[in-house]
């Protein structure tokens, strides 16, 4: 196939407008500026279980427009410049890649700040506005990832194909068992993958709250033995938990990734990492896009949220109710009906009451999102491309001496 410069110019144009269309899309799912991370707020007025189940939904519903364009590059890509046009079009997506790696760190630095200054005791106002500038970044990092989670695809694409061409095939026929063996493995390993990172995360978190809890203790038992000691927390010993966590439990998902197309083409041949590639790639653009985007809703959710509150002690502030001073004055009634502006300021108790469960709600569908948004929905990008190369650069090898190869069976 002949490819002119103009075919090639726009398959690079096709990739680059299908990136902003995901990001867009991206930005719509998880801002809460927008109807559905408000509705997932909203909905966590009942509690955590109706959060948690409209946030898996968000997820699942923003895959739809990112898959579609992806798709439609492809199609159009392939049918101007085959193989080659599809890398020119990953190239377009990733054309704006300085623009996604500032966007990227933006949330980063504003949750830094906002942390900085809750530590420091600055004013709550100012807890306030970096909470929305840190809100802005969470939309801004699940943008970036949309874009690169769509450039993995087309780039595993690409590389898939090369690895097609390099064992010495044209075609990968799904009807056959080999092969659709491999795509029906290949098409759970992102869901391994993301069971291992996430139960890393889980298991560092148990152990740094077992520490703290334990490290907290030991400084309360000082002040009790002498009241003036001061306790300082130790947070080495934290830092010292999460980097031995992220060193240690992933090397099990990095042994998967890199292990499973060497073991399928080794016992099975080069068919089954056809088809595992393709389950992988089908499978691991889904996952990673649910992940990321459901995860940055719940995070800006719990912003909005946090944001009433922050409204209503405001409001409290200026006016100059003491919530406590209502509290006690409702005991001394004993069980009788509170009248006059007592009632009306025992509302306000129920109100403070509604938005602090509201905002427990919400804090559970942000932690659940933590490590899907931050470390699931990411890494898949890697699982992809890395499995995709790790099969192209043993490509000739798993064709000649794979166990079929050599009649073993």
């Amino acid at each position: 196939m002949t490819v002119q410069r103009l075919q090639a110019y726009y398959c690079i144009c096709f990739g680059l407008w299908s990136g902003m269309i995901i990001g867009f899309t991206t930005e719509y799912y998880t801002s809460n500026a927008y109807g559905p991370t408000k509705y997932l707020a909203t909905s966590c007025e009942n509690g955590p279980a109706p959060n948690i189940i409209q946030g898996l939904a968000l997820g699942y519903n923003s895959v739809i427009v990112p898959i579609l364009c992806i798709t439609a590059t492809i199609g159009y890509s392939f049918s101007r410049a085959g193989m080659y046009g599809i890398g020119l079009a990953a190239l377009g997506m990733l054309g704006s890649l300085p623009v996604a790696l500032t966007i990227d760190g933006y949330g980063p630095i504003s949750d830094n700040a906002g942390g900085i200054a809750e530590m420091s005791g600055l004013p709550s106002m100012i807890r306030d506005k970096t909470d929305a500038l840190d809100a802005a970044g969470n939309t801004t990092a699940a943008v970036g990832k949309g874009f690169a989670i769509g450039s993995a695809c087309l780039v595993g694409l690409a590389l898939f194909g090369a690895f097609i061409t390099r064992i010495g095939e044209t075609t990968v026929d799904i009807l056959k068992p080999v092969q659709f063996c491999g795509l029906l493995v290949g098409a759970m390993l992102p869901y391994a993958f993301s069971a291992m990172t996430m139960k890393a995360v889980g298991d560092a978190a148990f152990e740094m709250m077992n520490y703290i809890i334990a490290d907290y203790q030991k400084g309360e038992d000082a002040k009790k033995a002498d009241p003036d000691a001061i306790y300082n927390p130790d947070y080495d010993g934290c830092i010292k938990i999460s980097t031995d966590a992220s060193l240690k439990k992933m090397i099990a998902p990095g042994a998967l990734v890199l292990g499973s197309p060497l073991l399928a083409g080794f016992l099975f041949g080069p068919d089954a990492v056809a088809g595992l590639l393709a389950g992988a790639i089908v499978s691991g653009v889904q996952v990673a896009i649910s992940a990321s985007n459901t995860g940055g809703a719940w995070d800006n959710a719990k912003k909005e949220v946090e944001r009433d509150r922050s409204k209503f002690r405001a409001e409290l502030k200026e006016s100059g109710i003491d919530l406590d001073e209502v509290r006690q004055s409702l005991e001394d009634l004993r069980g009788g009906e509170p009248e006059g502006e007592l009632a009306e300021k025992a509302k306000l108790l129920e109100k403070q009451h509604f938005l602090r469960e509201k905002h427990i709600a919400a804090v559970v569908g942000d932690t659940v999102g933590d490590p899907l948004k931050d470390t699931s929905g990411p890494a898949i990008n890697i699982l992809i491309k890395l499995s995709a190369i790790t099969s192209l650069v043993f490509g000739n090898y798993i064709a000649e001496y794979n166990l079929r190869a050599l009649k073993v069976w």
